[in-house]
């Protein structure tokens, strides 16, 4: 059976979701390999057999969590190579996409980003053009190496698998790689991260610097928070908090759009959510053209509403 590499980049103390969705995508086409940067716990190698992972490569010599992405795309070109990997899978965030890009580079392989599915031979899932074309697309250079969109497939329960064994691939440090020098911790909010959580509610320009009944929303549904390009740009949210174009591509299970108009730029980051709901005062919004469910009304009397009522169904 051919072997599916999954990158996983410093899992902690367990496997993030997004990290057990790709080892699901992995035992579909294959068997899952996982090449994991960072530490590694005894709980997180009894996850990874549990989730189907035969062996789990690491660097041997290599510091990878002391420099920037080249490093991590080395470790993974030569995990690739160790492994006989036929596809390799990675996150869609911003770095692992990065790294699947160098990784490619290193490999003669052709990458595909921003998959929602992968089928029998890799044929590809994507948005193109800011989401205006479904297209079906497959790499005919090299092994595949293809970033996954979180939610776009269901993690499997895990199995009953003994942990598997973890061997040691050794990478040549990066000649004028950037080291990373220092570190800090950025505040917990407590949410899920917003490229993995399964509901999101955003606001926009519409909630003119207040995020209170956005974040009160997320809060009651477990969710993320959201934001256009309007409302980070106002310094009303963090830039971190920002879908769309020139943010973040989300594919949540629920995304509910507050106050924001729906241009393409933000219609290319959160259009593949299974469910849209959109709150905004202008009837003639273009984010109704795309929403599953519509509430035309101010925002400042419809969430509160609607967090009050979910909080009374939940008792």
């Amino acid at each position: 059976m051919a072997t599916v590499l999954v990158f996983i980049d410093n899992p902690g103390e367990s496997l993030h979701k997004a990290d057990r969705e790709l080892l699901t995508l992995a035992a579909t086409l294959g068997e899952p390999a996982v090449a994991l940067s960072g530490g590694l716990s005894p709980l997180v190698t009894q996850e990874l057999g549990a989730h189907g992972a035969v062996t789990v490569y690491q660097p041997a010599d290599l510091d990878v969590e002391g420099y920037l992405v080249a490093s991590k795309a080395a470790f993974l070109a030569a995990a690739a190579e160790e492994s006989g990997a036929e596809a390799v899978l990675l996150g869609n965030s911003f770095e692992g996409k990065e790294v699947a890009a160098r990784a490619g580079v290193r490999l003669g392989s052709g990458v595909i980003t921003d998959a929602v599915a992968v089928d029998a031979g890799y044929v590809v899932t994507k948005s193109v053009l800011a989401g205006s074309y479904t297209v079906t697309v497959r790499v005919t250079t090299g092994r595949p190496i293809i970033t996954v969109k979180p939610n776009s497939i269901e993690a499997a329960e895990p199995g009953n698998a003994g942990s598997p064994p973890v061997l040691q691939v050794r990478v040549a440090a990066p000649g004028k790689a950037a080291r990373i020098t220092g570190r800090s911790g950025k505040t917990s909010s407590g949410r899920p991260e917003l490229d993995e959580a399964r509901v999101i509610v955003a606001g926009g320009r519409g909630v003119n610097g207040d995020f209170g009944p956005i974040e009160e929303l997320a809060d009651v549904l477990g969710g993320a928070v959201g934001a256009s390009r309007a409302a980070t740009d106002a310094g009303w949210i963090e830039h971190s908090a920002q879908v769309g174009q020139t943010g973040k591509t989300v594919s949540p299970q629920l995304y509910i759009s507050v106050g924001i108009s729906g241009a393409i730029q933000q219609k290319s980051g959160m259009q593949t959510a299974k469910v849209i709901v959109a709150v905004n005062q202008d009837a003639d919004s273009p984010v109704f053209e795309i929403a599953d469910f519509g509430v035309v009304g101010d925002l400042f009397a419809v969430l509160p509403q609607a967090t009050a009522e979910i909080r009374k169904r939940r008792g």
